[in-house]
């Protein structure tokens, strides 16, 4: 049986988890800005969507978000692997599948979390991956759903994948409960075990273990780097995403900029898109929270959010933010 490839250690050690309606191409593009070294991870989007629906506006990206991965939705081997023969001809260094996602919709269609009780059919699903790919096929999962909280349940859901081809799997450290939370409660009540994963990794030294969930600080991330292979961050990255300068920078080294000169990189960028026709909202909704917690943090939030919705509006109103932040943080000093 096909064994995938291996995600390269280096481009492991810090990732961004998929984030529906948040890790856009404009998203990742502002994150690889941040952090050279980090990996980005698509949306989630459904295996019928990218062989059926509009590529360009599903599989958009740019060439500055390499390495970059496609997170992939879907239960039907056949369909996964055509899937995943197009995210990769895209471009993509990885191809993911869901198996942690729990949303009403998702487990109507039969896949997310709700995989974690079929492993069997998660093994066909990532065997025809790996057989349709030459990319690493990756797993992104839960410790079990509902009252499921015994190891040898979780452990053999992994085993049973790996068996299938799988070597990297990216642990969100908590359950996923399928009735009675909504999708934010999940990843925010059901209790963290990131020892589990640092089990995984003790008990199954050949697999590449990342662990996903409730990570937000630079302290939290660096702690788990010596007994894993990498740290995920989801809404934090987003929250407050000068920390993912911050983890760059501590596991590569390099220099810490400041926010203001970060920000001013994103320039070109953002000339090109509004050539483009692309409105100003759709790119600097993502940049909401690089002053998060500083003096003008809240200035720079409003100049941005009152007026990158306006026609015409551009680089001279981040010009304008950051001037107002600047004001406020000389003040406070």
């Amino acid at each position: 049986m096909p064994v995938s490839p291996i995600v390269p250690l280096d481009a492991l050690r810090l990732s961004v988890a998929p984030m529906m309606d948040w890790t856009d191409t404009h998203c990742r593009v502002f994150h690889r800005l941040l952090a050279p070294h980090v990996r980005l991870y698509s949306e989630m989007v459904h295996a019928n969507a990218v062989i059926h629906g509009d590529r360009a506006r599903l599989l958009a990206s740019d060439p500055v978000e390499h390495p970059v991965a496609l997170q992939l939705g879907g239960s039907e081997p056949d369909l996964l692997a055509q899937a995943a023969r197009i995210g990769a001809a895209h471009g993509f260094d990885e191809i993911n599948l869901n198996c942690g996602c729990p949303s009403d919709r998702v487990q109507a269609g039969r896949f997310g979390a709700c995989l974690m009780r079929e492993p069997m059919l998660v093994a066909d699903c990532v065997a025809a991956m790996v057989d349709a790919v030459d990319v690493p096929v990756t797993v992104k999962c839960r410790l079990g759903v509902d009252d499921d909280h015994e190891w040898d349940r979780f452990v053999g859901f992994i085993d049973t994948i790996a068996d299938a081809g799988c070597r990297t799997f990216v642990v969100h450290a908590r359950n996923a409960w399928l009735k009675g939370l909504s999708p934010k409660e999940n990843r925010e009540v059901p209790p963290l075990r990131h020892d589990w994963a640092h089990r995984l990794k003790q008990e199954r030294p050949v697999l590449q273990v990342v662990v996903n969930g409730g990570i937000a600080t630079l302290e939290g991330a660096m702690s788990h780097l010596p007994h894993l292979d990498g740290v995920m961050l989801g809404r934090a990255a987003y929250h407050d995403p000068y920390v993912l300068h911050q983890l760059d920078v501590a596991i590569h080294g390099g220099v810490l900029h400041p926010r203001e000169a970060l920000l001013c990189g994103l320039q070109p960028y953002v000339e090109t898109q509004l050539s483009r026709g692309v409105a100003l909202k759709h790119i600097t909704r993502h940049v909401l929270g690089l002053f998060h917690g500083q003096p003008g943090g809240r200035a720079f939030r409003q100049v941005l959010s009152e007026g990158a919705h306006k026609p015409g509006a551009g680089w001279e109103l981040v010009e304008a933010a950051l001037a107002v932040t600047s004001g406020a943080r000389r003040i406070a000093a």
